[in-house]
């Protein structure tokens, strides 16, 4: 009798031990991680030109709501930071990714593949010209108005870095997922060609993956979520963060202590249908952010406080470049943006002899343990390359493991695959002449997915 009464009772303490590991458990790992966030408002404050269309022809004359630049700085188990910032902005030009890179050496003694930088790449955010090409003719009160929006940018995304750092603090990391339906391809065979046209059965990437950071009391601090998709459903006069800004809106009023980051997708071949309103922009928001509501209601995967970073360049070729006789006879165009291309082309082969051959493209992969995979492309990233990716490197028994992040570290032209390449079209090559942060005659020679699949191939350490 005494002996079942002891075994009973061995038996009671093993289930609440049980009990107590399993939900004390977050609790209990937190301190293995530390995370901290921060956001600042990036609205320009006076009269600014708009990015994202080449028809515009004045500043902006108001918002529908405010721009940010955000940050989460993540600390694993043994000290290693990762520092992502997400902003309302059109690109990353790659002077930005230097000064911050440079920033975070100088002040925490951080290396290059600690910093990724994503844009939501809204087309109603303000342009950022910063670079040779992109200054090229621009009127004097212009460029005064593009140089002191620089350095308030600059200063902002500095600061809310130094500030997400100050806020450091133990959390528990776990990773979700779920589906959004809204991106659709816009890349349509019509006539002969690829135009901009909604193709229900072109490919997508329809995946929402989700980090989920909280703090000991379990009170969420941190929702980081991503989805390719332009964000283009309106092109107005004002400024607006489009579907990513009111998601993101709306996540932040969902959970008030929490900061909701956007990081956009392989996304360059995918626009948000339909379009052409702010109402269809905030219906795609909260479209967007009920799917992330809906992500944080599955399974949380626990994510191992272990950080591999590695942060690398592909070298992309370019086609055989035009002759000077081309180029002269492009100058005469009557369409003006294929003459000033040819005529800044011409300026460069005159100032530096030659056009350039290649681009050294930045590559980025951030490793949670052997848990997820967070692979940051640059350019305008079209979707092809996520669903590679993710076939290649996914794991049976881990499906969804695998983020694609594009538009992230250098926005410097389309980067379009092998298949969108040999179709042709805007992604493929035409639209190489809007760009002016990198001037480049373009397209990408037929090797450049191979470049960038090989790279991230080298970083990860496959075969």
């Amino acid at each position: 009798m005494h002996s079942q009464s002891f075994q009973r009772i061995a038996s009671l303490v093993t289930t609440v031990t049980f009990i107590l590991l399993w939900f004390g458990a977050p609790h209990m790992f937190a301190g293995q991680w530390k995370a901290g966030f921060a956001s600042t408002v990036i609205t320009p404050s006076t009269p600014t030109w708009m990015a994202g269309y080449a028809s515009r022809n004045r500043p902006a004359d108001g918002k529908v709501n405010e721009l940010y630049a955000k940050s989460m700085v993540l600390q694993d188990a043994n000290g290693t930071k990762f520092v992502l910032v997400t902003t309302d902005l059109i690109s990353v030009p790659y002077p930005i990714r230097d000064y911050l890179q440079q920033h975070i050496k100088s002040q925490y003694g951080l290396p290059p593949e600690s910093l990724m930088i994503n844009c939501s790449h809204t087309h109603c955010g303000p342009e950022i010209r910063m670079t040779r090409w992109s200054l090229d003719g621009l009127p004097s009160e212009r460029l005064k108005g593009a140089q002191h929006y620089l350095a308030s940018l600059q200063a902002k995304l500095s600061g809310v870095i130094n500030a997400a750092v100050k806020k450091l603090e133990p959390v528990q990391v776990t990773y979700c997922r779920s589906r959004c339906g809204f991106g659709m391809n816009r890349r349509t065979l019509r006539n002969g060609s690829y135009s901009n046209f909604p193709n229900p059965d072109g490919p997508v990437d329809h995946d929402v993956p989700v980090l989920r950071i909280t703090n000991n009391q379990d009170v969420i601090q941190g929702i980081v979520f991503g989805y390719a998709c332009h964000n283009t459903t309106i092109g107005i006069y004002q400024f607006c963060g489009d579907y990513a800004g009111f998601a993101q809106e709306q996540l932040e009023t969902s959970y008030p202590d929490a900061v909701a980051m956007f990081v956009l997708g392989a996304g360059a071949d995918i626009n948000p249908y339909p379009r052409g309103s702010v109402e269809l922009a905030k219906t795609h928001g909260k479209t967007l952010a009920t799917a992330v509501e809906a992500a944080l209601m599955t399974k949380q995967n626990s994510l191992p406080a272990k950080l591999t970073l590695h942060y690398g360049r592909a070298t992309l070729d370019y086609s055989d470049a035009p002759s000077k006789q081309q180029l002269t006879e492009r100058s005469q165009s009557t369409n003006s943006y294929v003459s000033l291309h040819a005529k800044r082309l011409l300026k460069q082969l005159k100032e530096q002899g030659s056009l350039r051959s290649h681009y050294d493209a930045p590559i980025q992969t951030i490793q949670f343990g052997d848990q997820l995979t967070l692979i940051a492309l640059p350019g305008e990233t079209c979707v092809d390359y996520a669903l590679r990716l993710k076939a290649e490197l996914g794991q049976p028994h881990l499906p969804g493991r695998v983020w694609v992040a594009g538009y992230s570290n250098d926005v410097f032209a389309y980067i379009p695959s092998r298949r969108v390449l040999l179709e042709g079209g805007y992604e493929a090559g035409d639209s190489m002449k809007y760009f002016t942060t990198v001037l480049q005659h373009g397209p990408f020679a037929q090797n450049v997915e191979e470049r960038i699949i090989r790279k991230v191939h080298e970083l990860l350490k496959t075969p």
